[in-house]
């Protein structure tokens, strides 16, 4: 018994378009949970006390429930509540939600984080609210949280694999098809496992370039 390399080579197509479905939902629910996570996270932080409450209330269950499940309610539960979504939209908005649990957690950590000497300092300077967001606390925030931001999208990136579940036509239902057509398990999930290997050294890498660019904002404790 051996590798076949030869099965998985003819099955390229296949693979390269799964992995560009992969892409799509994993760099739109990454970036569409960016955004939507800062919203919660300067709702919780300015927002009225109810909505501070809601906010995370909504968060704590996202952030406790499993992503499998939320998967599952949200495109076979959907239709209950009249939400009805084909399979690319609901795993998008799934990645997205539950994305944005995390990614706002992460953005309230960076809130905090900014030392009240600086708020101060804006503040003596004349900075409105707004400049005082874009000029100081946005810059020196995502420095701090950057490398978290790093691990929570690799960690996104690995969660697309669960979308198979509602037959997405992702990375992981393409290769393990040909897994299950072929019998051959064992090429299918090392190439499997490769891809997704070197999508996280990518990811990884373009991070720890980013952080470096924005070293300059840095700032002593």
């Amino acid at each position: 018994m051996s590798f076949d390399a030869g099965l998985i080579l003819s099955y390229l197509p296949q693979i390269l378009t799964g992995l560009g479905v992969t892409l799509m939902l994993w760099v739109a629910g990454s970036a569409l949970g960016l955004a939507v996570g800062f919203l919660v996270a300067v709702g919780r932080r300015y927002g009225p006390a109810p909505l501070g409450w809601l906010l995370r209330g909504i968060v704590e269950v996202i952030r406790g429930t499993p992503f499998l499940i939320q998967v599952f309610l949200l495109y076979y539960g959907g239709p209950f509540i009249g939400l009805r979504l084909e399979n690319i939209p609901a795993g998008i908005l799934s990645l997205t939600i539950y994305a944005a649990a995390y990614y706002s957690e992460l953005w309230r950590t960076g809130f905090d984080a900014i030392p009240k000497g600086h708020l101060e300092a804006a503040d003596c300077v004349g900075f409105n609210q707004w400049q005082t967001l874009r000029r100081i606390i946005l810059p020196e925030m995502t420095v701090l949280v950057l490398p978290s931001m790093v691990n929570m999208t690799i960690l996104i990136l690995k969660e697309t694999a669960i979308l198979s579940i509602i037959s997405l036509p992702e990375l992981t239902l393409s290769v393990s098809a040909i897994g299950s057509q072929h019998y051959a398990f064992v090429e299918s999930f090392t190439v499997l496992a490769l891809i997704y290997w070197a999508l996280v050294e990518i990811c990884g890498a373009l991070g720890r370039r980013a952080e470096a660019r924005l070293s300059k904002y840095r700032f002593a404790a």
